[in-house]
């Protein structure tokens, strides 16, 4: 079944204001990317509006809090989902949003404090 498309509010967080209102086909999840107008964010968090009709509640739209970003060149796939940067990383913070406590512009590679999870440590 295809998912229809749902009125979007784009909100930029910092400085707040709106972006704008677009259809999505698709459900944003907070960490995932989305290009607006030629420049790329990263969703912060997602909230749904509801509107009461006959009685019951629909979700009639919803609104997307973004803040700019650059779309990452490192991933993990790591319990389900992708992470930013080498998750093999003992400082890796395993979030779509922060990459690390000690590097979080990255890149990992190269990194002089970059060390390898232990087995037991893994996740």
């Amino acid at each position: 079944m295809e998912q229809p498309s749902l009125p979007t509010e784009v909100i930029l967080t910092h400085p707040k204001r709106t972006l704008g209102k677009v259809e999505l086909d698709w459900t944003p999840q907070p960490g995932s990317y989305f290009d607006l107008d030629g420049q790329t964010y990263t969703v912060l968090e997602r909230r749904h509006r509801y509107q009461l009709k006959s009685g019951r509640y629909h979700l009639h739209k919803m609104a997307v809090y973004v803040q700019t970003a650059q779309r990452p060149d490192e991933k993990s796939f790591i319990q389900g989902r992708w992470v930013i940067g080498d998750a093999s990383c003992t400082y890796n913070a395993r979030s779509e949003l922060v990459r690390c406590a000690v590097k979080p512009e990255g890149p990992c590679e190269g990194c002089r404090h970059f060390e390898k999870v232990s087995a037991i440590d893994e996740c």
